[in-house]
């Protein structure tokens, strides 16, 4: 039996104070699919990524989350508040990710402690889990916030631009955890990216957000050298 869509969106206009920035957004997210949200630079990809994971109301339309309905996305954003200096250790950051499923005063018990280092695991950073995130790379960092993600057990994984401002080989290796992620836990993952070439091979699909829309299709039709030239100019095909 097919599972049911992790995400469904249908004919759902968002945006801010009553004024839409995309309407007439309609599209499914299998469970299990890889799927990059791609665009040019204001298209809207970003509150699109923000109302999937409720925290841009919609203006009309409706937009659904499969599965057992109790556990919301797993959310990385583009750039995370956490204060660099404040004195937390990498597995306590990934413990935060916990919270929301304890009750008020409940404090954190060998469940949380495993999901984290579980969580730890699946990104490659155990070893580093008493280092301070302070002192970690911008590629650790972001690793760390992705496991802080899973912690939550999440059955949609969402990530705006998870490999900015990363060198190529972190880039790489955040590219390479969330596609095991993906393959070998069946994890379902939907992220923002201006990384095309670094995607491409990897998704099974792509949301093409622009003209005050969004498209879904596969690969080589949404990642034409035709589309690319004409957003991003010729430089971006090659």
């Amino acid at each position: 039996m097919t599972p049911p869509p992790v995400l469904c969106v249908r004919d759902a206009s968002l945006g801010y104070d009553g004024r839409p920035v995309l309407q007439h957004v309609t599209f499914d997210v299998e469970s299990g699919e890889f799927t990059a949200l791609v665009g040019p630079n204001g298209a809207g990809k970003t509150t699109l990524l923000r109302g999937i994971v409720g925290l841009v109301p919609l203006i009309a339309g409706d937009l659904v989350r499969g599965g057992d309905g109790r556990r919301p996305p797993g959310y990385v954003p583009q750039r995370d508040t956490l204060d660099p200096i404040f004195p937390l250790t990498a597995r306590e950051v990934v413990r935060m990710g916990t919270y929301a499923r304890l009750g008020i005063l409940r404090p954190v018990g060998r469940r949380e402690r495993r999901l984290a280092d579980d969580a730890l695991d699946q990104v490659g950073l155990r070893p580093l889990a008493e280092q301070p995130y302070w002192s970690l790379s911008g590629g650790q960092k972001q690793r760390v916030l992705i496991a802080r993600a899973l912690a939550a057990e999440p059955e949609l994984l969402v990530l705006d631009e998870p490999t900015a401002g990363v060198d190529p080989g972190a880039a790489a290796a955040i590219m390479d955890a969330i596609t095991r992620l993906n393959r070998e836990r069946q994890l379902t993952v939907l992220l923002v990216t201006h990384q095309l070439r670094l995607v491409r091979p990897l998704v099974r699909s792509v949301i093409w957000v622009d003209g005050g829309t969004a498209t879904k299709g596969t690969p080589e039709d949404m990642l034409s050298p035709e589309r690319i030239a004409d957003v991003f100019g010729a430089f971006a095909v090659a």
